[in-house]
């Protein structure tokens, strides 16, 4: 169930599943009894709810949770945005049942509302779903702020009403505002939208609940039949990328684990580099060096044991060093200053390591270096068929696509877009790291710690994804494990932690991948 769902992917999957047979009310009964469940979860015995529905099919999801929690002995109240004749189809038949059993809607108006949120220990938000387009106005726009002003639990259904199901931005009313719930729990049915991971919905939704209705999983394989252009998303982890990277066996040798090269920056930026080449190495290259400014190799040997250094002047000095057959991975950026000297290493990386399928990550200066006339780098990469993956955080990624700013569709879409441009792996970063691929996968992150936002944390990514990338994982795995495997490390080094921290956290973070892949063959045996 990692796999995500558009808005209106999801409205598809409701279509073919209706008609195949299975009636829209009998999905909207599960939906409700979905949300029902989790409003107990909440709730002590006999605890006042209210509902505030809208005038749709997200509205009859919340008269079915109104039933079935009045069936559960709640006192329940409901609050219709709209007009009660307005309603229609499986929605007007939820509110039927609902009726007989006892509960009227009362329209939603201030006074109403004020005094609702005065008796309920809990709001059921079933005003709009995923598929919202327009900024919350009026009565519902100050419905919203009461109920994150009242400070209640909430349970959101499908989606914090006023979020974006494809973006996770609140959307913007006509008057400029932008307003949302800020729900406690939400759930989500069949599969969760891009807008519950990224942020900020992921912060609105609260704990996310994903609820088999009854949609059949090949749903989506029929939605996208015959669609070369969708993008297919999943949230990031190891069921993505599992089977494109395996543990060194009892015939391995390090030179069959690849050879990582990070190049260094001048003597007083060298720690960038050293910690890009301590995680390549710990994540499995077999050997990993680092190319230092002959200024500079004093400061790096005096920190290097296990990583090597290669003195390398001038790019042919560095040219020869990629001749080597056995390099097959490079990172270039960390602590390398912008400017000509790193963008033409860059060029002369990717033209070295391109032809034979090795793997170029391209972070921090080498992106900005080519922020002057980025086609340089765009057809660079087309024109070695190189493995390239760049990873920038908002500002290096503006700087290279101006163009895709971030008022402009989702995350989702422009890390795509940005791939499809660059020829490029994107790795978006932030606490919602977005892994694209030109060919339309792409992944949204969602493990990182927040304690990963700081000075260094980057160069230990781009090497993290180098040194699986020096093991032949093909690029998309080895920018989604990385990012994965670094979130995981940052969970392992905990609160207050430094990027020095990172790379010897990614030891138990791997030895928790191990484990897991342990059990997964276990249970298939």
């Amino acid at each position: 169930m990692n796999e995500l769902l558009t808005p209106s992917e999801m409205g598809e999957a409701d279509r073919l599943t209706i008609a195949g047979g299975i009636a829209g009310l009998t999905l909207m009964e599960a939906a409700g009894r979905a949300v029902a469940d989790a409003c107990c979860r909440l709730l002590c015995p006999g605890d006042p709810v209210l509902v505030l529905a809208g005038p749709g099919n997200n509205g009859g999801d919340g008269f079915v949770a109104a039933r079935l929690l009045r069936q559960r002995g709640h006192v329940v109240e409901v609050l219709l945005l709209g007009d009660r004749a307005r309603l229609k189809g499986d929605a007007a038949g939820a509110a039927e049942a609902m009726e007989a059993a006892g509960i009227g809607a009362v329209p939603l108006f201030g006074e109403a509302l004020g005094a609702g949120l005065a008796r309920a220990s809990l709001v059921v938000d079933a005003l709009f779903g995923a598929g919202l387009d327009r900024g919350l106005g009026g009565v519902a726009a100050e419905a919203v702020r009461q109920v994150n002003e009242s400070g209640l639990p909430v349970v959101a259904v499908d989606l914090p009403s006023g979020v974006s199901g494809a973006s996770g931005l609140p959307l913007v009313n006509a008057e400029g505002e932008a307003v949302a719930i800020r729900a406690t729990d939400t759930v989500t049915f069949f599969r969760a939208k891009p807008g519950h991971y990224l942020m900020p919905g992921r912060s609105l939704a609260g704990r996310l609940e994903i609820a088999d209705i009854g949609i059949r999983g090949d749903a989506i394989d029929r939605i996208r039949e015959g669609d070369a252009t969708a993008i297919r998303l999943w949230r990031n982890g190891p069921d993505l990328w599992r089977d494109a990277w395996r543990a060194p066996g009892a015939e391995t040798h390090k030179y069959a684990r690849g050879h990582a090269v990070v190049l260094s920056g001048p003597a007083l930026a060298t720690g960038a580099a050293r910690l890009a080449a301590a995680s390549a190495l710990r994540v499995g290259a077999g050997l990993v060096t680092v190319a230092s400014p002959p200024s500079a190799a004093l400061v790096n040997a005096a920190h290097l044991t296990a990583v090597m250094l290669r003195p390398v002047r001038d790019e042919t000095a560095f040219d020869d060093l990629l001749s080597d057959g056995r390099v097959t991975s490079l990172v270039l950026g960390p602590g390398a200053g912008v400017g000509e000297r790193t963008a033409a290493f860059s060029l002369r990386g990717l033209s070295r390591l391109g032809p034979r399928g090795g793997t170029v990550v391209l972070d921090a200066d080498a992106i900005t270096s080519f922020s002057p006339d980025p086609r340089v780098l765009f057809d660079a990469i087309s024109g070695a068929g190189a493995n390239a993956i760049l990873t920038p955080h908002a500002g290096e990624f503006a700087r290279l696509f101006p163009d895709l700013g971030e008022s402009d569709g989702s995350k989702v879409e422009r890390a795509w877009a940005a791939a499809r441009r660059s020829g490029a792996v994107i790795v978006l970063k932030g606490a919602d790291t977005v892994i694209a691929a030109p060919d339309g996968r792409a992944a949204i992150n969602v493990n990182a710690s927040a304690w990963l936002a700081t000075a260094g944390s980057g160069d230990v990514l781009a090497g993290t994804i180098a040194g699986l990338g020096a093991q032949a994982v093909e690029p998309f795995a080895a920018a989604a494990m990385g990012v994965w495997l670094h979130g995981e490390a940052g969970a392992v080094a905990g609160v207050a932690l430094t990027a020095e921290d990172l790379p010897g956290a990614l030891k138990p973070a791997m030895e928790r991948l191990l484990a897991a892949q342990v059990d997964v063959a276990g249970e298939g045996a």
